[in-house]
């Protein structure tokens, strides 16, 4: 045997080792978006954990090979019901710290935070090639949107956003029935809610309270302007009494209140919006609307209106004719539909299809004569499990969530549009090529509106 062909039994065991290191090395490691097979657990860590939070992550946590290994908030009495279910799971406050401690060690990422803090909690993470779901709207403005969305198809990764999903069965069966011209062409669609069940319409309050030793509110700020910190409203508010608020919580600002303010929300459309345009978007075969009008109860400039009304309209596409899309809010409803059996009203929200053979209100043809005598097409589309198993599906490789961050970038860009629209109180017409207003430079500023110094998307 030649010199070359000798090797030491040292030499051997040590490169023997090598190889198996390299057997065992988790798919986080070996690739930047690497796609885990079905044996192999992901691993996830979640920032925003007290509110929806709690109860979205204990449902990722149930899918098979799913393990909660971090969790961060800016609030440790508000999280510690979730920080108690998951007690291995390391624990952080600021979530670039546990993303630069934690980028070797998952596979994934939730965020359950306050609309104006998922673009610079989501972005990272994307850099970083993590998997993500986010809470729905993905983002607070048009420019966190399209930026999110351009990272998430860059990163190759699998992305959620946990708007009612448009793959169950019902979501399907509306579809087939749409497209197998049930009621003909559909030139109206109209959303409606019974939010907002938290204050609007109310001006910021005056004085400044003590910042408990538990909460990081510079870091709940973020990006937004900073402002003094307020704990909860005066017992008798008027905030405190809104139409919908059965239960009121009094908080100002934080936990749960940040909705019906500017700065950190996105109100009662922002909120709600995304889960009833999700099916409506496919059945339509929606993109951008052109046109976007609004009427409202008085416009605060920090805070949505107590109601709103608002109007997208739509081109023609892919053999279908222009569409208006119409949401209420704030106990407003469309009109009584011509169909709809005497005595029976309209629910306290949902969806409504009009079209030019009749009108599908939830689902079923008006009268429930007309449903019963037809005849329902094939079901032609897959039936899907859900938000958080669509989502683990994707990340072993399988096919995109149904609401991936494509799909669900067009549903919060009509979600932000809608709300440019109450502000401004004027018909907009949108250049979606150039993500931009024609008609009107004072809405183009809250396409991208300035982040606080210190903050930033491009790091």
């Amino acid at each position: 045997m030649s010199a070359e062909q000798r090797i030491s039994r040292r030499q051997f065991v040590a490169g023997s080792a090598a190889a198996a290191a390299m057997s065992i090395v988790p798919s986080r490691v070996l690739a930047k978006a690497g796609r885990l097979s079905p044996s192999e657990t992901i691993q996830i860590a979640a920032v925003g954990i007290g509110g929806v939070g709690h109860g979205q992550i204990r449902s990722i946590s149930e899918q098979p090979n799913v393990k909660i290994v971090a969790l961060c908030d800016v609030d440790d009495v508000y999280a510690r019901k979730t920080f108690d279910i998951f007690p291995d799971a390391r624990r952080y406050r600021d979530f670039r710290q546990m993303l630069d401690t934690e980028a070797d060690k998952v596979d994934a990422m939730y965020c359950g935070t306050p609309d104006h803090t998922h673009a610079v909690v989501t972005m990272p993470a994307l850099r970083k090639g993590k998997h993500v779901c986010c809470v729905k709207p993905l983002t607070r403005t048009i420019h966190e949107n399209r930026a999110l969305a351009e990272a998430a198809r860059q990163a190759g990764v699998a992305t959620q956003v946990t708007a009612s999903a448009n793959t169950s069965d019902s979501a399907c069966r509306l579809c087939e029935m749409i497209w197998d011209g049930a009621i003909g062409d559909v030139h109206e669609v109209h959303c409606w809610s019974n939010r907002p069940l938290w204050p609007q319409g109310m001006v910021r309050p005056p004085g400044q309270d003590a910042v408990p030793s538990t909460f990081d509110w510079d870091l709940w700020i973020g990006p937004a302007p900073m402002r003094p910190f307020k704990d909860t409203w005066p017992e008798g508010h008027l905030a405190l009494q809104q139409l919908f608020s059965k239960n009121p919580r009094p908080a100002v600002y934080h936990p749960w209140n940040f909705r019906g303010w500017w700065d950190f929300g996105t109100g009662a459309l922002g909120d709600m919006g995304c889960h009833h345009f999700n099916t409506v978007y496919r059945a339509m075969k929606l993109t951008y609307p052109t046109r976007i009008s609004a009427s409202s109860s008085t416009v605060q400039a920090e805070t949505a209106p107590l109601a709103s009304v608002v109007t997208f309209e739509f081109p023609s596409r892919e053999g279908m004719p222009p569409l208006r899309l119409y949401w209420y809010d704030g106990g407003l409803k469309p009109p009584r539909p011509e169909g709809l059996e005497a005595g029976r009203d309209l629910p306290g929200e949902g969806n409504m299809y009009v079209g030019d053979k009749g009108a599908i209100l939830e689902g079923r043809i008006i009268p429930e004569s007309r449903m019963k005598a037809y005849k329902q097409p094939p079901k032609t589309l897959k039936r899907r499990p859900g938000t958080w198993a669509e989502w683990i599906e994707a990340i072993r490789g399988g096919e995109p969530a149904g609401c991936n961050f494509e799909q669900a970038t067009l549903l919060t860009e009509a979600v932000l549009l809608g709300n440019i629209a109450i502000r401004m109180g004027k018909t907009l017409d949108y250049d979606a090529q150039a993500a931009r207003f024609t008609n009107n430079d004072a809405a183009n500023e809250d396409i991208n509106p300035p982040y606080r110094s210190g903050w930033s998307l491009k790091s």
